[in-house]
Protein backbone atom coordinates (compact mmCIF):
# COMPACT_ATOMS: atom_id res chain seq x y z
CA UNK A 1 0.00 0.00 0.00
CA UNK A 2 1.08 3.82 -0.77
CA UNK A 3 0.00 6.82 0.41
CA UNK A 4 -0.75 9.13 -2.32
CA UNK A 5 -1.17 13.27 -2.04
CA UNK A 6 -4.20 14.19 -3.91
CA UNK A 7 -4.40 17.72 -4.73
CA UNK A 8 -6.85 19.85 -6.61
CA UNK A 9 -9.04 22.75 -6.81
CA UNK A 10 -12.72 23.72 -6.17
CA UNK A 11 -14.55 23.10 -9.49
CA UNK A 12 -17.51 20.28 -10.27
CA UNK A 13 -15.39 19.90 -13.75
CA UNK A 14 -11.80 19.12 -12.42
CA UNK A 15 -12.94 17.20 -8.98
CA UNK A 16 -16.06 14.36 -10.84
CA UNK A 17 -13.15 12.67 -13.09
CA UNK A 18 -10.90 11.93 -10.03
CA UNK A 19 -13.76 10.45 -7.62
CA UNK A 20 -13.74 7.91 -9.42
CA UNK A 21 -9.67 7.51 -9.81
CA UNK A 22 -9.82 7.90 -6.21
CA UNK A 23 -12.23 5.26 -5.52
CA UNK A 24 -10.54 2.42 -7.70
CA UNK A 25 -7.02 3.56 -6.22
CA UNK A 26 -8.70 2.90 -2.81
CA UNK A 27 -10.03 -0.41 -3.59
CA UNK A 28 -6.92 -1.70 -4.77
CA UNK A 29 -5.20 -0.75 -1.60
CA UNK A 30 -3.79 2.91 -1.65
CA UNK A 31 -4.08 5.94 1.24
CA UNK A 32 -5.67 8.55 -0.14
CA UNK A 33 -4.86 12.36 1.48
CA UNK A 34 -7.58 14.61 -0.61
CA UNK A 35 -6.75 18.76 -0.34
CA UNK A 36 -9.16 20.53 -1.72
CA UNK A 37 -12.51 23.34 -0.59
CA UNK A 38 -14.29 22.50 1.88
CA UNK A 39 -17.85 22.06 -0.49
CA UNK A 40 -16.23 19.18 -1.72
CA UNK A 41 -15.64 17.27 1.90
CA UNK A 42 -18.49 15.60 1.75
CA UNK A 43 -18.59 13.90 -2.09
CA UNK A 44 -14.50 13.05 -1.82
CA UNK A 45 -14.56 11.18 2.21
CA UNK A 46 -17.58 9.10 0.62
CA UNK A 47 -14.56 7.98 -1.23
CA UNK A 48 -12.70 6.49 1.60
CA UNK A 49 -10.06 9.17 1.57
CA UNK A 50 -9.05 11.21 4.31
CA UNK A 51 -10.12 14.96 2.73
CA UNK A 52 -8.25 18.19 3.95
CA UNK A 53 -8.86 21.70 2.79
CA UNK A 54 -7.77 24.90 2.34
CA UNK A 55 -9.36 28.23 1.89
CA UNK A 56 -11.31 28.53 -1.26
CA UNK A 57 -12.01 32.01 -0.43
CA UNK A 58 -8.43 32.90 0.07
CA UNK A 59 -8.14 31.44 -3.08
CA UNK A 60 -9.93 32.82 -5.52
CA UNK A 61 -9.06 36.43 -4.09
CA UNK A 62 -5.53 35.72 -4.89
CA UNK A 63 -6.31 34.28 -8.60
CA UNK A 64 -8.26 37.34 -9.34
CA UNK A 65 -5.47 39.62 -8.12
CA UNK A 66 -3.28 38.26 -11.33
CA UNK A 67 -5.85 40.15 -13.43
CA UNK A 68 -7.94 38.59 -15.88
CA UNK A 69 -7.88 39.87 -19.31
CA UNK A 70 -4.59 37.82 -20.85
CA UNK A 71 -4.44 34.37 -20.08
CA UNK A 72 -0.94 35.50 -19.16
CA UNK A 73 -2.70 37.08 -15.54
CA UNK A 74 -4.00 34.32 -15.10
CA UNK A 75 -0.60 32.13 -14.82
CA UNK A 76 0.22 34.96 -12.49
CA UNK A 77 -2.81 35.15 -10.29
CA UNK A 78 -2.17 31.34 -9.95
CA UNK A 79 1.25 32.28 -8.81
CA UNK A 80 -0.11 34.37 -6.30
CA UNK A 81 -2.28 31.66 -5.15
CA UNK A 82 0.83 30.20 -3.89
CA UNK A 83 1.30 32.41 -0.74
CA UNK A 84 -2.15 30.64 0.53
CA UNK A 85 -1.91 27.24 -0.92
CA UNK A 86 1.57 26.06 -0.77
CA UNK A 87 2.16 27.38 3.68
CA UNK A 88 -1.57 25.65 4.39
CA UNK A 89 -0.70 21.86 2.73
CA UNK A 90 2.46 22.10 4.08
CA UNK A 91 1.33 22.80 7.51
CA UNK A 92 -1.19 20.22 7.50
CA UNK A 93 0.93 17.35 6.39
CA UNK A 94 4.26 18.40 8.56
CA UNK A 95 5.83 15.04 9.43
CA UNK A 96 3.96 12.65 7.30
CA UNK A 97 5.26 10.47 4.52
CA UNK A 98 3.90 10.20 0.75
CA UNK A 99 5.00 7.87 -1.55
CA UNK A 100 3.47 9.96 -4.88
CA UNK A 101 1.48 13.19 -5.55
CA UNK A 102 -1.23 13.60 -8.02
CA UNK A 103 -2.24 17.25 -9.01
CA UNK A 104 -4.42 18.83 -10.88
CA UNK A 105 -3.39 20.55 -14.69
CA UNK A 106 -4.92 23.73 -13.65
CA UNK A 107 -4.26 24.12 -10.11
CA UNK A 108 -0.98 25.70 -10.27
CA UNK A 109 0.83 24.60 -7.15
CA UNK A 110 0.25 21.02 -8.51
CA UNK A 111 3.87 20.95 -9.75
CA UNK A 112 5.60 23.47 -7.16
CA UNK A 113 4.43 20.68 -4.58
CA UNK A 114 5.66 17.82 -6.37
CA UNK A 115 9.28 19.93 -6.62
CA UNK A 116 9.22 20.76 -2.83
CA UNK A 117 7.98 17.39 -1.47
CA UNK A 118 10.44 15.67 -3.93
CA UNK A 119 8.01 13.44 -5.13
CA UNK A 120 6.64 11.46 -8.00
CA UNK A 121 4.48 13.51 -9.85
CA UNK A 122 0.95 12.33 -12.09
CA UNK A 123 -0.81 15.12 -13.75
CA UNK A 124 -4.94 15.02 -13.77
CA UNK A 125 -5.65 16.84 -17.01
CA UNK A 126 -9.73 17.38 -17.20
CA UNK A 127 -9.24 20.26 -20.34
CA UNK A 128 -7.27 19.11 -23.44
CA UNK A 129 -3.95 18.67 -22.91
CA UNK A 130 -1.20 21.03 -24.05
CA UNK A 131 1.98 20.88 -25.33
CA UNK A 132 4.40 23.22 -24.65
CA UNK A 133 4.40 24.29 -27.88
CA UNK A 134 0.69 24.98 -28.76
CA UNK A 135 0.36 26.84 -25.34
CA UNK A 136 3.53 28.93 -26.71
CA UNK A 137 2.09 29.51 -29.61
CA UNK A 138 -0.92 30.32 -27.83
CA UNK A 139 0.28 33.07 -25.84
CA UNK A 140 1.58 34.55 -28.77
CA UNK A 141 -1.38 34.90 -30.27
CA UNK A 142 -3.32 36.31 -27.82
CA UNK A 143 -0.38 38.89 -27.00
CA UNK A 144 -0.46 40.26 -30.77
CA UNK A 145 -3.65 42.80 -29.85
CA UNK A 146 -1.59 43.86 -26.09
CA UNK A 147 -0.61 47.29 -25.59
CA UNK A 148 3.88 46.58 -25.39
CA UNK A 149 3.34 48.63 -21.76
CA UNK A 150 0.84 46.39 -20.78
CA UNK A 151 2.62 42.86 -22.05
CA UNK A 152 5.97 44.16 -19.97
CA UNK A 153 3.67 45.01 -16.78
CA UNK A 154 2.59 41.16 -16.79
CA UNK A 155 5.73 39.85 -17.71
CA UNK A 156 7.56 41.71 -15.25
CA UNK A 157 4.82 40.35 -12.96
CA UNK A 158 5.91 36.89 -13.52
CA UNK A 159 9.63 37.30 -13.40
CA UNK A 160 9.09 38.81 -10.08
CA UNK A 161 6.53 35.95 -8.71
CA UNK A 162 8.63 33.84 -9.55
CA UNK A 163 11.81 35.19 -8.42
CA UNK A 164 9.76 35.21 -5.08
CA UNK A 165 8.99 31.60 -5.07
CA UNK A 166 12.82 30.43 -5.77
CA UNK A 167 13.97 32.50 -2.55
CA UNK A 168 11.15 30.75 -0.53
CA UNK A 169 10.79 27.17 -1.83
CA UNK A 170 14.43 27.46 -3.97
CA UNK A 171 12.16 25.84 -7.15
CA UNK A 172 12.88 27.61 -10.50
CA UNK A 173 10.38 28.19 -12.82
CA UNK A 174 11.09 28.34 -16.36
CA UNK A 175 8.15 29.83 -18.20
CA UNK A 176 4.42 29.92 -18.25
CA UNK A 177 3.37 26.67 -19.22
CA UNK A 178 4.99 24.91 -16.05
CA UNK A 179 2.85 27.16 -14.34
CA UNK A 180 -0.65 26.72 -16.43
CA UNK A 181 -0.19 23.25 -17.18
CA UNK A 182 1.36 21.35 -14.68
CA UNK A 183 3.58 18.93 -16.62
CA UNK A 184 4.40 15.78 -15.07
CA UNK A 185 6.14 12.41 -15.89
CA UNK A 186 2.88 10.94 -16.32
CA UNK A 187 -0.54 12.97 -17.42
CA UNK A 188 -3.88 11.07 -17.24
CA UNK A 189 -6.10 12.83 -19.61
CA UNK A 190 -10.08 12.02 -19.41
CA UNK A 191 -10.79 12.39 -22.82
CA UNK A 192 -9.80 10.15 -26.15
CA UNK A 193 -6.82 10.44 -28.17
CA UNK A 194 -9.53 10.83 -30.79
CA UNK A 195 -11.41 14.00 -29.43
CA UNK A 196 -7.90 15.59 -28.34
CA UNK A 197 -7.26 18.42 -30.87
CA UNK A 198 -3.54 17.13 -32.36
CA UNK A 199 -3.74 14.27 -30.34
CA UNK A 200 -0.90 12.86 -32.15
CA UNK A 201 1.46 15.50 -30.28
CA UNK A 202 1.58 13.82 -27.60
CA UNK A 203 4.29 10.74 -26.67
CA UNK A 204 3.52 7.84 -24.15
CA UNK A 205 3.90 10.17 -21.27
CA UNK A 206 0.09 11.55 -22.21
CA UNK A 207 -2.28 8.82 -21.01
CA UNK A 208 -5.94 9.07 -22.92
CA UNK A 209 -8.42 7.24 -20.74
CA UNK A 210 -11.88 9.00 -21.81
CA UNK A 211 -14.81 10.00 -19.60
CA UNK A 212 -14.41 8.99 -15.56
CA UNK A 213 -17.57 8.13 -15.23
CA UNK A 214 -18.67 7.23 -11.44
CA UNK A 215 -22.54 7.18 -9.95
CA UNK A 216 -23.76 10.71 -8.89
CA UNK A 217 -26.23 11.98 -7.18
CA UNK A 218 -29.89 11.36 -7.90
CA UNK A 219 -32.60 13.20 -7.70
CA UNK A 220 -35.30 11.90 -5.86
CA UNK A 221 -38.13 13.95 -7.64
CA UNK A 222 -37.34 12.68 -11.00
CA UNK A 223 -39.05 9.87 -12.63
CA UNK A 224 -36.55 8.82 -15.51
CA UNK A 225 -39.11 5.96 -16.58
CA UNK A 226 -41.59 8.94 -17.65
CA UNK A 227 -38.97 9.65 -20.21
CA UNK A 228 -37.89 6.44 -21.54
CA UNK A 229 -38.68 5.46 -25.22
CA UNK A 230 -39.28 9.23 -25.74
CA UNK A 231 -37.40 12.02 -27.89
CA UNK A 232 -35.43 13.37 -24.79
CA UNK A 233 -33.51 17.05 -25.23
CA UNK A 234 -31.42 18.02 -22.56
CA UNK A 235 -30.88 21.24 -21.34
CA UNK A 236 -27.84 22.43 -18.83
CA UNK A 237 -25.05 25.43 -18.71
CA UNK A 238 -23.08 23.04 -16.46
CA UNK A 239 -22.19 24.05 -12.58
CA UNK A 240 -20.81 27.13 -12.05
CA UNK A 241 -21.84 29.92 -14.65
CA UNK A 242 -25.49 28.91 -14.72
CA UNK A 243 -27.80 31.64 -13.85
CA UNK A 244 -29.42 32.48 -17.17
CA UNK A 245 -32.79 33.32 -16.89
CA UNK A 246 -33.21 35.05 -20.50
CA UNK A 247 -31.60 31.31 -21.94
CA UNK A 248 -33.74 29.20 -19.95
CA UNK A 249 -36.65 31.69 -20.97
CA UNK A 250 -35.88 31.16 -25.11
CA UNK A 251 -35.26 27.46 -24.37
CA UNK A 252 -38.70 27.27 -22.71
CA UNK A 253 -40.32 29.38 -26.00
CA UNK A 254 -38.08 27.48 -28.66
CA UNK A 255 -39.42 24.03 -27.56
CA UNK A 256 -42.23 24.52 -25.63
CA UNK A 257 -45.46 22.75 -26.66
CA UNK A 258 -43.39 20.88 -29.20
CA UNK A 259 -43.14 16.83 -29.81
CA UNK A 260 -40.13 16.68 -27.19
CA UNK A 261 -39.75 15.90 -23.89
CA UNK A 262 -37.61 18.55 -22.61
CA UNK A 263 -35.15 18.26 -19.15
CA UNK A 264 -33.76 21.83 -18.36
CA UNK A 265 -31.42 21.81 -15.31
CA UNK A 266 -31.06 25.15 -14.67
CA UNK A 267 -28.94 25.12 -11.31
CA UNK A 268 -29.28 26.07 -7.11
CA UNK A 269 -28.87 29.73 -7.79
CA UNK A 270 -31.75 30.44 -9.98
CA UNK A 271 -35.14 30.10 -8.49
CA UNK A 272 -37.96 28.14 -10.82
CA UNK A 273 -40.60 30.66 -10.02
CA UNK A 274 -38.93 33.65 -12.15
CA UNK A 275 -39.01 31.51 -15.83
CA UNK A 276 -43.03 31.88 -15.89
CA UNK A 277 -45.27 29.25 -17.12
CA UNK A 278 -43.95 25.84 -17.51
CA UNK A 279 -44.75 24.33 -20.77
CA UNK A 280 -46.30 20.82 -20.00
CA UNK A 281 -43.84 18.93 -22.26
CA UNK A 282 -40.82 20.70 -20.18
CA UNK A 283 -39.15 19.14 -16.68
CA UNK A 284 -37.39 21.99 -15.19
CA UNK A 285 -35.29 20.75 -12.12
CA UNK A 286 -32.39 22.79 -10.28
CA UNK A 287 -30.64 19.40 -10.39
CA UNK A 288 -31.03 16.42 -12.24
CA UNK A 289 -28.67 13.81 -12.48
CA UNK A 290 -26.53 14.32 -16.07
CA UNK A 291 -25.45 10.92 -16.84
CA UNK A 292 -28.37 9.34 -16.06
CA UNK A 293 -30.09 11.62 -17.99
CA UNK A 294 -28.04 11.36 -20.82
CA UNK A 295 -28.71 7.39 -21.35
CA UNK A 296 -32.16 8.79 -22.49
CA UNK A 297 -31.40 12.19 -24.23
CA UNK A 298 -31.56 12.36 -28.30
CA UNK A 299 -29.85 15.80 -28.35
CA UNK A 300 -28.05 17.90 -25.83
CA UNK A 301 -27.40 21.08 -25.40
CA UNK A 302 -24.73 22.42 -23.26
CA UNK A 303 -22.63 25.20 -22.76
CA UNK A 304 -19.32 23.14 -23.65
CA UNK A 305 -17.72 22.48 -20.34
CA UNK A 306 -15.43 19.09 -21.15
CA UNK A 307 -17.04 17.13 -18.29
CA UNK A 308 -20.74 17.67 -20.03
CA UNK A 309 -19.38 17.25 -23.77
CA UNK A 310 -17.26 14.07 -22.62
CA UNK A 311 -20.00 12.56 -20.78
CA UNK A 312 -22.32 13.85 -23.57
CA UNK A 313 -20.17 11.59 -26.47
CA UNK A 314 -20.09 9.31 -24.06
CA UNK A 315 -23.76 8.17 -24.37
CA UNK A 316 -23.46 8.85 -27.93
CA UNK A 317 -25.84 12.12 -27.82
CA UNK A 318 -25.43 14.50 -30.73
CA UNK A 319 -24.72 18.37 -29.04
CA UNK A 320 -25.72 22.32 -29.46
CA UNK A 321 -22.61 23.71 -28.07
CA UNK A 322 -23.40 26.84 -26.53
CA UNK A 323 -19.36 27.93 -25.03
CA UNK A 324 -19.44 30.54 -22.22
CA UNK A 325 -15.83 31.14 -21.33
CA UNK A 326 -12.19 29.46 -20.50
CA UNK A 327 -11.67 26.18 -22.53
CA UNK A 328 -15.55 25.89 -23.91
CA UNK A 329 -14.91 27.77 -27.07
CA UNK A 330 -12.22 25.49 -27.66
CA UNK A 331 -13.84 22.21 -27.29
CA UNK A 332 -16.93 23.14 -28.99
CA UNK A 333 -14.73 24.29 -31.93
CA UNK A 334 -13.29 20.48 -31.69
CA UNK A 335 -17.32 18.95 -31.70
CA UNK A 336 -17.92 20.90 -34.45
CA UNK A 337 -14.61 19.61 -36.01
CA UNK A 338 -15.29 16.26 -35.94
CA UNK A 339 -19.39 16.83 -37.08
CA UNK A 340 -20.52 15.62 -33.07
CA UNK A 341 -22.75 19.12 -33.20
CA UNK A 342 -22.83 22.44 -34.14
CA UNK A 343 -21.85 25.63 -32.30
CA UNK A 344 -24.09 28.47 -31.40
CA UNK A 345 -23.52 32.32 -30.36
CA UNK A 346 -25.00 32.99 -27.15
CA UNK A 347 -25.23 36.86 -28.42
CA UNK A 348 -27.28 36.52 -31.28
CA UNK A 349 -29.21 33.51 -30.25
CA UNK A 350 -33.44 33.61 -31.26
CA UNK A 351 -35.58 30.69 -30.08
CA UNK A 352 -36.34 29.98 -34.05
CA UNK A 353 -32.90 29.67 -34.85
CA UNK A 354 -31.92 27.43 -31.74
CA UNK A 355 -35.32 25.10 -32.86
CA UNK A 356 -34.56 24.68 -36.34
CA UNK A 357 -30.73 23.78 -35.81
CA UNK A 358 -31.79 21.02 -33.40
CA UNK A 359 -34.20 20.06 -35.98
CA UNK A 360 -31.69 19.84 -38.45
CA UNK A 361 -28.87 18.12 -36.20
CA UNK A 362 -31.54 15.33 -34.97
CA UNK A 363 -32.33 14.71 -38.80
CA UNK A 364 -29.06 14.79 -40.23
CA UNK A 365 -27.96 11.30 -39.87
CA UNK A 366 -23.99 12.53 -40.19
CA UNK A 367 -24.16 13.70 -36.66
CA UNK A 368 -25.48 10.25 -35.81
CA UNK A 369 -23.27 8.14 -37.20
CA UNK A 370 -20.24 10.06 -35.92
CA UNK A 371 -21.34 10.46 -31.89
CA UNK A 372 -22.30 6.75 -32.50
CA UNK A 373 -18.73 6.12 -33.44
CA UNK A 374 -17.47 8.16 -30.78
CA UNK A 375 -19.76 6.48 -28.32
CA UNK A 376 -17.89 3.16 -29.05
CA UNK A 377 -14.26 5.08 -28.90
CA UNK A 378 -15.14 6.72 -25.52
CA UNK A 379 -16.74 3.57 -23.64
CA UNK A 380 -13.87 1.30 -25.17
CA UNK A 381 -11.40 3.63 -23.31
CA UNK A 382 -11.08 2.38 -20.10
CA UNK A 383 -12.24 5.50 -18.03
CA UNK A 384 -10.76 5.64 -14.11
CA UNK A 385 -9.90 1.76 -13.95
CA UNK A 386 -7.63 2.59 -17.28
CA UNK A 387 -6.69 5.67 -15.82
CA UNK A 388 -5.54 3.24 -11.89
CA UNK A 389 -3.96 0.96 -14.44
CA UNK A 390 -1.65 3.42 -15.80
CA UNK A 391 -0.86 4.79 -12.01
CA UNK A 392 -0.17 1.08 -11.12
CA UNK A 393 2.47 0.56 -14.11
CA UNK A 394 4.18 4.31 -12.87
CA UNK A 395 4.23 3.20 -9.40
CA UNK A 396 6.50 0.05 -10.73
CA UNK A 397 8.33 2.46 -12.87
CA UNK A 398 9.61 4.40 -10.19
CA UNK A 399 9.71 1.28 -7.49
CA UNK A 400 7.09 2.45 -5.60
Amino acid sequence: MARVLFINGGSEGHINPTIGVVEELISRGEEVVYFTIEAFRERIEKTGATVRTFDGQKFIKAFISGGRNHLLERVNGLLHTADIIIPEVLEQIKGEHFDYIIHDSMFGCGRLFAQILKLPAINSCTSFAETEISFDRTIEQLSKNVPTEMLKKINDDFQNLTTKIKEKYDIEITSPYEVFCNPAPLTIVYTTREFQPFGEAFDQTYIFVGPSISPRLTSDDLDLSSIVGKSVIYISRGTVINQAIDFYKLCLKAFGNTNYTVIMSIGEQTQLGKLGDIPENFIVKNYVPQTEVLKHTKLFITHGGMNSTNEGLYYGVPLIVIPQSADQPIIAEQVTNIGAGIQLQMESLTANQLYEVAENLLNDPSYAGTVANLRESFQKSGGYHKAVDEIFKFKRQYDI
